[in-house]
């Protein structure tokens, strides 16, 4: 089956297609990458989702017209990569939409809400589309996150030692896989912001004029300010235990003034190199606390050399590694998991691992609106696989 995932993250920079042939071959999930590709948002566009996101206030009708301003660029970039990638036809698209708002109350989730309607995509690709994956995880009991834990889990399995997958997004989030000790099961959490804050920071800094710390070069030209750096890891978010969930709701523009504002002026690449300095000793702390040994590591800001640079130092002991290991792009990584979850749905088949989300059971996630001809779903499979095999 040829399907093309697509997510847009919480640094909301581009739409992430990515392109995949599955099928299910006795106890595995075989993914054969067909193809990925980042579309970026126009301005006007990327305007209008950050002006729509907590700590901003918005409308019902604001929401309506960026749902569907949203479900067309989707669209547009599902066509796309069906295009060059499917050879014209996606026999599913699955779409995660665009987060921009979830909804989480001391350690539980109640709510999330994803825009980029679905009939756009269906309409202009004629594929069926699967969407709106979280809700069913938090109807279930879970954080609706981390979602792509179960790609996590069934490419790395259990081994001989800890190790953990890492996704650098805007949101740092981490799926620990089990040693193959008894009892030793699968778990995952938001660890707190990875590019959250430190492309806040850059937007603030230039008045919009750079949206993100390039190559890491203006923190590797800064100096981490110690007493800063403290305030922002007393935050009580990183002491909560796994399952939770966080996103720009918590840390956004807003937060990081006030706690920049007991300290006066900082020089600008100072700011920037203290924020990137949270990720790495946030992301740290917590590879420490649960004693990973291998860190696998995705998303946009493993492009980020300092930040990089930064968790190898505040890391020693963890071998860190790659996605690109297995073949999978870093920025494509959660597109191809999507397009897994979508997979999986259309197969009867849960795509949360409960002991990651938090949620009472597994569960078939999303919703399906039909193509242009009569939906014809797969028949249901009979076995959950318990591997993903990645192949050339």
């Amino acid at each position: 089956m040829k399907v093309v995932g697509i997510i847009s993250g919480t640094s909301f920079d581009a739409i992430e297609t990515a392109a995949a042939d599955l099928r299910l071959e006795g106890d595995a999930v075989v993914l054969r990458p067909l193809g990925s590709r980042g579309v970026p948002y126009d301005t006007g566009l990327r305007t209008a989702v950050a002006e729509a996101l907590p700590p901003a206030a918005t409308t019902a009708g604001g929401v309506c017209m960026l749902d569907t301003r949203l479900g067309r660029a989707f669209a547009e970039a599902a066509a796309d990569a069906t295009l060059a990638f499917c050879g014209g036809h996606a026999d599913l698209i699955v779409s995660h939409g665009q987060t921009v708002f979830h909804w989480v109350e001391g350690e539980k989730a109640l709510g999330t809400l994803q825009l980029g309607q679905p009939a756009w995509i269906a309409d202009r690709t004629g594929s069926p589309v699967v969407s709106d994956l979280r809700s069913r995880d938090i109807a279930a009991g879970g954080q609706g996150a981390p979602l792509a834990s179960i790609f996590d889990v069934l490419l790395l399995g259990s081994g001989e030692r800890r190790r953990a997958a890492l996704n650098l997004g805007g949101i740092a989030n981490i799926t620990v896989v089990p040693d193959g000790e008894a009892g030793d099961t699968p778990f995952a959490f938001d660890v707190g912001p990875a590019n959250a804050l430190l492309d806040a920071a850059v937007e603030y800094l230039t008045d919009g004029s750079e949206t993100y710390d390039h190559e890491g070069r203006r923190a590797a030209r800064g100096g981490i300010h110690e007493g800063l750096l403290r305030s922002l890891l007393a935050e009580p978010y990183y002491g909560l235990g796994p399952p939770k969930s966080t996103g720009k709701e918590l840390f956004n523009l807003p937060y990081l003034l006030e706690r920049l504002a007991p300290f006066g002026d900082i020089e600008a690449d100072d700011l920037v190199a203290t924020v990137t300095a949270l990720t790495s000793r946030t992301v740290a702390d917590a590879l420490e606390r649960y004693d990973i040994l291998e860190v696998v590591a995705s998303g946009g800001g493993t492009s980020n050399p300092t930040l990089m640079g930064m968790l190898r130092e505040d890391a020693k002991e963890v071998r860190l590694r790659r996605i690109e290991d297995w073949g999978i792009p870093s920025g494509a990584k959660e597109a191809y998991a999507f397009a897994l979850m979508g997979f999986l749905s259309v197969h009867g088949l849960p795509s949360n691992v409960p002991s990651c989300t938090g949620a009472r059971s597994a569960v078939v996630l999303g919703s399906v609106t039909p193509g242009r001809s009569p939906l014809v779903l797969p028949d249901p499979a009979p076995r959950a696989p318990d591997h993903l095999r990645i192949e050339d």
